[in-house]
């Protein structure tokens, strides 16, 4: 099993600090260093500065928005960002969320499965550098009755092949994302849980495909925050305002797609009333109501050992890339859980 690290967005602040992780990051073999955005920094230029900066780590996408770009567009990004990088570029798509689709960008959020679908169709056919058509229910290139013809790509790639992932958590997306991709993103997962809510829906549909999970590439994300196993429960809760976040105000009530996961992780009572406190304005409320083991057991937390043990768990249930998101108030501590996440995966015999 590999390691990644996700800087998460750009603009908080942090940015120094976040570029000394990724340089340490690329120094300790991690492989891949992953970078979001929602509607703040965007991923594309934050990836090309760091990998100007880096030597040996890949850049990735996580995630470029597909309701915020064209496919041909992002294809052009892919290209680029793989060619000045040297050929470490990883692209990661998601449909992001209602709210972000229709209130940001102005794009109706529905049918996301066939929308991914076509996206990931014309992006691959782009990247052939082969003349570009493509007929479909969301998009046909070129338009038909004008002046449009089949143009193709430029720039020439520095691989024929970049990997695509795809950020999935519903059931019907990690199988879409199983049988299209070449990875999957995960988020909030649970070395416990990660058959029944990721991994069986992925190799069904890489069957579908006729292929195996040989060569598919299982990334969770997982908060790590290293410490005495004494203070576990204390280090659990660095990570209540960022779960209760997600699970309770990250979408509408209809559609919260990791209030969801947690139902399905068992916490169905749990994850309503976190939802029903973080949307009436009682994020303090919401935060307290996350139960210590759901935190537990989608973070890294305590000792070295306790950690090596937990990667363990993650990579008996499928993972292929474990990417770290490390707390720390300082730039020396997130540093420092860089190195102990790596000390973790050699103690676990994963290296």
């Amino acid at each position: 099993m590999q390691l990644g690290i996700n800087l998460g967005y750009w603009g908080a602040g942090m940015d120094a600090d976040n570029l000394a992780v990724a340089q340490e990051a690329d120094r300790l073999g991690y492989a891949v260093c992953w970078a979001a955005e929602a509607y703040g920094s965007d991923a594309a230029t934050v990836l090309a500065f760091v990998a100007a900066r880096t030597e040996r780590i890949d850049v990735g996408s996580a995630i470029f928005q597909i309701p915020a770009r064209q496919p041909a567009m992002t294809a052009m990004t892919a290209a680029t960002l793989d060619s000045l990088s040297g050929g470490r570029f990883r692209l990661g798509l998601g449909v992001s969320g209602p709210q972000v689709s229709e209130g940001w960008y102005g794009v109706k959020f529905d049918k996301p499965l066939a929308r991914t679908r076509e996206y990931v169709e014309i992006i691959r056919k782009a990247m052939t550098r082969e003349r570009l058509s493509f007929e479909g229910e969301h998009w046909t290139l070129p338009l038909p009755g004008g002046p449009g013809k089949p143009l193709k790509l430029t720039v020439h790639p520095q691989r024929e092949h970049i990997p695509l992932y795809i950020a999935a958590i519903g059931p019907k997306n990690l199988e879409q994302t199983g049988e299209i991709a070449d990875g999957a993103l995960l988020i909030f997962p649970s070395a416990d849980h990660l058959e029944d809510t990721a991994v069986k829906h992925i190799r069904a549909g890489r069957e579908k495909a006729g292929k195996t999970l040989d060569g598919f590439d299982i990334c969770p994300t997982v908060p790590l925050a290293v410490g005495d196993d004494k203070d576990v429960a204390t280090l659990a809760d660095t990570f209540r305002p960022y779960t209760a976040l997600y699970v309770g105000g990250m979408g509408s009530r209809k559609q919260n797609f990791y209030n969801q996961l947690a139902q399905r992780m068992g916490y169905e009572r749990e994850a309503a009333e976190i939802q029903d406190k973080y949307l009436f304005g009682d994020k303090q409320g919401a935060a307290a109501a996350v139960p210590h083991d759901l935190i537990d057991g989608t973070t890294l937390l305590g000792s070295v050992d306790r950690i090596a043990d937990r990667m363990k768990a993650y990579a008996a249930a499928g993972a292929t890339t474990l990417t770290l998101a490390p707390a720390g108030f300082t730039l020396d501590e997130r540093l420092a859980s860089l190195r102990a996440g790596v000390e973790a995966l050699e103690r676990a015999g994963l290296a």
